[in-house]
């Protein structure tokens, strides 16, 4: 199979263009290894391009559109988005190996951020505040001006939900960079929004590869706001190119995020989402529920249930739909395999899932393993495996849950299950995360929830209406009327 990508594959100022180069970037599909297709790898005079098309919509009929305007546009977007769902989660199941059900609800979740966006661009106020006789002061709410973007490979659909159109909701012009393993669903939001309405300039796409597009709009003198998603080492790398044109960065990095299980907790309730959490998407979440902790009263009847459920867990091609589909590549099955390999060889492996029948030989393809009785410091309960692998660690006490939980350098998501209401508050108080979650795991995706973490985590908050506050500068006016 061939997908069918644009023409000339770079949106820049409303135009589908050529790139100034002539390398290329390979669609592989990661269930098969087959190659689908291929794209152009755009380069900094590219990137440079896109920021000068993007201001130039600033300049003109995007920057000066009103923002209850700009909310309608963006609720277009998301009725075509919707009513094209089928069509992107074929794309997205394709590029990145995830289930067809999983790439369907990533699809809805772009329609929704376009949805709650489109209803908030016009409902971000300042406010007045008392001064000095003889004073009005007054906030006000602007735009940064040209935005930077760069989206992952595991959620390309979400995090363009969360980044870019809340970026676009407050009034900035924006510059995209998928992640060069998975653009396809990037570049068909692109063609939907272009359709939709959306003023030329005011998105713009340049595929590529990191460590030329991307870091060529990390260092643009144009950009007045990055947005980064992906590993800890990378955004770090992004927020000292930044530093050189003191802008400010959105990092949403790595996690190693617990689940804690009390001794009176609905471990019924609670078992979906301990196993659902860990290996959503083949565990290349960054707030996957990596690390289950569960207090010693239950612990040895918790975990034979959570082995049961593994070996009943099944891989298989995106398009079959099973539990799990395959890794995004052969690097990172390789980098996942290693950590496998470890466990195994020392024989922390309480339980793995089943490969399907007949699965392709060129897939990305490891089995979903639990690891038990794990101490808190090992390398598997402290790294970020980024693969379908979860740690299963015994506590006694409540504090020393917490000392565990908080016990990495991460600090993105954690999970409490515990009837205890009181334990419930002094948990979500103590740990160390930027979303805790009680007697649930994830609220669903939770478009309205700021998300973002601590540490080694990132920080900045994405979702919700932090995200239009981060996508904005505040300015103080003080008038002296006398």
């Amino acid at each position: 199979m061939r997908i069918s990508v644009p023409e000339q594959a770079l949106l820049i100022g409303g135009r589908w263009v050529p790139s100034s180069g002539g390398d290329v970037l390979p669609v592989e599909d990661p269930s098969t290894g087959e190659i689908l297709g291929e794209l152009v790898s755009g380069t900094s005079d590219d990137v440079d391009a896109a920021v000068r098309a993007a201001q130039t919509a600033l300049d003109s009929d995007w920057g000066q559109m009103a923002a209850a305007e700009r909310g309608r546009v963006l609720s277009r977007i998301g009725q075509a988005v919707l009513q094209r769902a089928g069509m992107l989660a074929d794309l997205e199941a394709h590029d990145v190996g995830k289930p067809l059900k999983q790439a369907r609800a990533d699809a809805l979740a772009l329609a929704r951020y376009l949805e709650f966006y489109g209803g908030a661009a016009d409902k971000i106020h300042g406010e007045t505040i008392p001064f000095q006789h003889g004073y009005t002061v007054y906030t006000l709410r602007e735009p940064h001006g040209v935005t930077g973007h760069i989206v992952p490979w595991n959620y390309p659909m979400q995090i363009i939900g969360r980044s870019v159109v809340a970026a676009l909701a407050m009034g900035n012009a924006t510059v995209l960079k998928p992640a060069e393993q998975a653009s396809m669903t990037a570049l068909a939001f692109a063609r939907i929004a272009t359709d939709a309405g959306l003023p030329a300039g005011a998105l713009n796409v340049v595929t590529g590869r990191g460590d030329v597009a991307g870091a060529a709009l990390t260092r643009h003198p144009g950009v007045k706001h990055l947005s980064f998603t992906g590993s800890t080492a990378v955004g770090m790398t992004i927020q000292r190119s930044a530093a050189a044109n003191a802008v400010p960065v959105t990092l949403e990095l790595g996690g190693k995020s617990p689940q804690i299980v009390f001794d009176d907790a609905d471990t019924e309730k609670a078992l979906p989402f301990l196993v659902n959490a860990g290996i959503q998407n083949a565990g290349q979440t960054c707030s996957a529920g990596s690390r289950i902790l569960i207090q010693r009263g239950v612990y040895s009847s918790v975990l034979a249930r959570l082995i049961e459920r593994y070996r009943a867990l099944r891989v298989g091609p995106a398009m079959s739909d099973f539990d799990l589909g395959p890794l995004i590549s052969a690097r990172q099955k390789a980098v996942v395999s290693d950590y496998l390999d470890l466990g195994r060889a020392e024989g922390l492996i309480a339980a793995e899932g089943e490969l399907a029948a007949g699965i392709p030989d060129g897939g990305h393809y490891v089995r979903p393993t639990l690891f038990a009785d794990v101490a808190p410091g090992h390398r598997l309960a402290q790294e970020e495996i980024f693969g379908p692998a979860v740690v299963v660690i015994p506590f006694d006490t409540e504090d020393e849950a917490i000392a565990i939980a908080n016990g990495t350098a991460y600090g993105l998501v954690a999970g409490v299950w515990t009837a205890d209401g009181g334990r419930q508050m002094r948990m979500a108080r103590r740990l160390r995360a930027g979303q805790v979650f009680l007697n649930n795991y994830g609220a669903a995706g939770g478009v309205e929830l700021p998300f973002g973490g601590v540490g080694r985590s990132g920080h900045g908050r994405e979702k919700g209406f932090e995200a239009l506050y981060g996508f904005s500068t505040l300015k103080t006016v003080a008038a002296h009327h006398g």
